[in-house]
């Protein structure tokens, strides 16, 4: 069997830039070890599996270890995929998961915007866990659906942050999100996820799903511009609708091609 494949860097608008995704295109689903196995084989943050036509694709991720909820760049990227590689004349792109329900991409003249549920977080008290991990204690803590969400006071913090990613890979969930206000933009946030296979995600989509409520609540403000501060970078546009957020990026495609399974 063979299944097309493309890498694709999302969240930026250059080559080595933002978040690389796997794109994987399917006429079927395979078995679910076998799509653990290409993921690992891939080696990305996140491998996208897709299946589907027109303009409805049925999604599922998967890290080299885990399959995980949600994942907002590799579903940029497989919307590009579609709308730059295929040339499917559809837009919106509509995704479904099992896990996430409907999630759609717009394409609005260069940017895809992402159009995710609001994550549902808490206060929490900090784990000792997450003070171990970034050294430094979060001025505010919270647990959401799937990740630990702490405040820290600076962007200096955030950058200065050199995580114990075993204290890290103690917490129950996907990761940990650590945020600030930002310098030159309304926020910034580093993301580590050792627990899933990934020790710092360089841009993380569904990470923004928590951060954007967050930072609207705090700032006041329903439009904001975020940065990712991984050594890759990433940029992203975040809109604040209630129970919904648009999250926009742009996607360049780095490779395409074919593996050979079964």
């Amino acid at each position: 069997m063979k299944i097309p494949i493309y890498q694709v860097d999302a969240f930026t608008d250059k080559i080595f830039g933002g978040n690389p995704a796997s794109v994987c295109i399917l006429n079927k689903w395979i078995p679910d070890d076998l799509l653990q196995s290409i993921a690992g084989e891939n080696n990305q943050a996140e491998t996208a599996f897709i299946l589907g036509s027109g303009n409805k694709y049925e999604i599922r991720w998967f890290t080299p270890t885990v399959e995980v909820d949600l994942c907002g760049h590799a579903t940029l990227a497989a919307a590009h995929v579609l709308l730059n590689e295929l040339n499917i004349n559809e837009n919106p792109i509509h995704f479904h998961s099992a896990r996430s329900g409907l999630l759609t991409v717009t394409k609005q003249n260069e940017l895809l915007v992402l159009d995710f549920p609001t994550d549902i977080f808490s206060p929490v008290e900090t784990p000792q866990a997450v003070i171990d991990g970034i050294s430094l204690t979060p001025l505010q803590t919270f647990k959401g659906k799937t990740d630990y969400l702490a405040i820290v006071s600076s962007q200096k913090d955030i950058e200065n942050i050199e995580p114990d990613l075993h204290a890290i890979s103690l917490l129950s969930g996907r990761g940990l999100i650590v945020s600030a206000k930002g310098d030159s933009c309304d926020f910034v946030s580093r993301f580590f996820a050792p627990q899933s296979g990934i020790n710092e995600d360089p841009v993380t989509g569904s990470a923004h799903t928590t951060l954007t409520r967050y930072w609207h609540e705090k700032l006041g403000k329903r439009v904001m511009q975020a940065e990712q501060l991984s050594k890759r970078k990433g940029y992203l546009q975040c809109v604040y609708n209630g129970d919904r957020v648009n999250i926009s990026g742009n996607a360049c495609t780095y490779l395409k091609g074919e593996i050979n399974v079964l």
